[in-house]
């Protein structure tokens, strides 16, 4: 009540100035984070990922800083912002660095995605929608980084307990770690026959044309060694 009345008399000025004045690191973060996970906006603003992203980047705390504000919305009521979020987190996965990684790969934060999960927290009034997102991050993490012990051990837990019945299906168009980089001069870019077919194989749903198109990469990267 007191800070509404301070307000009153002097709010006008005091919003103009703070206005006027750059947001510092920390409100930096908040801004697009909550730009980013706004519930009210069905489609993804990548935009606002992307400033969020060079933020923690820029930011010396934000890699110890941006993990909780993710963790805050990715537990919200509100499905949209927590899958808004969750992507967020993605994305910071993948593009934040290894001092970011570093921190969700800790069990104090998997311990904030167990929650959304385990019925004695946040699990019994999370959506489906999301507690399937979350499942599906972290089994993506257990492919993707298996230097991660913590992470896999935190899967196989809530594995054990009943909580994740079954490995999910990751989609094709999953946000995932961005590849190396192609050889400056592969043996595909010649033949787009070839190219072709390794696409094909590297989208197909058969194990065994994965495995042929993944040994079809290595090759390339052999051939281009020497």
């Amino acid at each position: 009540m007191a800070a509404t009345a301070v307000a009153t008399g002097t709010g006008a000025t005091a919003g103009t100035e703070s206005a006027e004045r750059p947001p510092g690191p920390a409100a930096a973060l908040e801004l697009w984070l909550n730009k980013a996970t706004d519930p009210s906006v069905s489609e993804q603003d990548w935009s606002a990922i992307q400033n969020f992203c060079e933020q923690v980047n820029t930011d010396p705390n934000g890699p110890t800083h941006a993990p909780w504000l993710l963790a805050h919305k990715i537990q919200s009521p509100q499905e949209k912002e927590a899958l808004h979020a969750l992507t967020v987190l993605e994305m910071c996965m993948n593009h934040c660095g290894e001092k970011f990684h570093s921190e969700v790969a800790k069990f104090r934060f998997l311990n904030e995605l167990i929650k959304v999960l385990s019925p004695k927290y946040l699990g019994s009034w999370a959506t489906e929608k999301v507690k399937g997102r979350v499942i599906e991050i972290l089994f993506s993490w257990t492919v993707w980084f298996p230097e991660d012990i913590k992470i896999r051990d935190a899967y196989q837990m809530l594995k054990k307990q009943g909580i994740i019945k079954q490995d999910p299906k990751l989609p094709v168009d999953k946000v995932l770690p961005p590849p190396s980089p192609w050889p400056k001069s592969s043996i595909f870019d010649a033949d787009e026959e070839k190219s072709k077919l390794l696409t094909r194989l590297l989208k197909s749903n058969h194990p065994e044309d994965l495995q042929e198109g993944v040994l079809k990469v290595v090759l390339v990267y052999v051939i281009s060694a020497f």
